[in-house]
């Protein structure tokens, strides 16, 4: 069977996002991690798992809408004028504050159980998340930030704060680029081959788990393509806070095209450069 979680307790969760103007909000959210927990748990690998194809022909599972039905309950209760946006019910409500929920990031490892899937939820406010809290219970691990309090993970001994790496070389660098499917479908293949051919090592580790593998300093660099707001939202307070950085592939600041970018910091600029030059728009 998998392994039971390790989640921070009351206590634990207090201590960690004691200070910051986000503090009450994070500590809300890794409630509802909790109870996003308790759901996905309940119905991992279950050989009668309910599972649905959605028009954009992507699968969802029964532990999906329960786990976002389950999380929006408790924001209804809690924090009524906050908005929410979810993968699985759309938004509603204000997008001054709106938390935004992917129950299951990773559904299609989560329905052939496979343990590599999470919960993200994120608090945005005007559009910029500022908590974010990735939960993997199926392996027994969680991350949470907020800005001004920090990026943690939870331990056996307690929550451990977070920090990137210190590598500032592309030829000292670890990355992971999520799928070679992800990079052929926009037509930017030679450009990964050509990155992997700088780098020290290369990866396909695949959904939230190598941003957070970033976050932890064992990873300088992720790349991915086709992402939604509720496929990244919880890493960019949980990265920034750690000291990284997330940018679109192309280096701005908009998910306009749907990319997203995230390394160590301190070698982002010669990432976006390397990118750059491979596919040929740089000298």
């Amino acid at each position: 069977m998998t392994a039971a979680p390790v989640t921070p307790d009351a206590a634990d969760a207090r201590d960690a996002a004691a200070s910051g103007l986000f503090a009450a909000d994070l500590a809300l959210a890794l409630r509802l991690a909790d109870a996003a927990d308790a759901v996905t748990m309940a119905r991992f690998d279950a050989a009668d798992l309910e599972i649905d194809v959605k028009p954009d022909a992507t699968h969802v599972t029964e532990a999906d809408l329960a786990t976002e039905r389950a999380i929006r309950a408790i924001l209804g209760s809690e924090r009524p004028d906050d908005g929410i946006f979810g993968e699985e019910y759309g938004a509603e409500g204000s997008t001054h504050r709106q938390w935004i929920i992917d129950p299951i990031d990773g559904t299609a490892n989560y329905l052939k159980g496979i343990p590599m899937w999470a919960t993200l939820i994120a608090l945005a406010v005007d559009g910029v998340p500022q908590v974010g809290v990735v939960s993997q219970p199926a392996l027994g691990r969680r991350w949470w930030g907020a800005t001004g309090s920090g990026a943690w993970t939870a331990t056996d001994a307690g929550p451990r704060r977070l920090g990137v790496s210190s590598v500032d070389t592309l030829a000292e660098a670890s990355i992971s680029f999520q799928s070679i499917q992800q990079w052929d479908e926009v037509g930017r293949l030679d450009q990964l081959v050509a990155l992997t051919r700088t780098v020290w090592r290369d990866r396909g580790y695949g959904d939230a788990w190598p941003y957070m593998l970033l976050a932890e300093g064992r990873l300088e660099f992720v790349a991915e393509f086709g992402v939604k707001e509720y496929d990244i939202a919880p890493m960019f307070p949980i990265i920034a806070e750690a000291g990284g950085r997330v940018t679109a592939i192309d280096g701005s600041a908009s998910l306009a095209d749907r990319s997203v970018l995230a390394t160590n910091g301190a070698l982002h600029d010669a990432f976006l450069g390397a990118v750059a030059r491979a596919e040929g728009t740089a000298p």
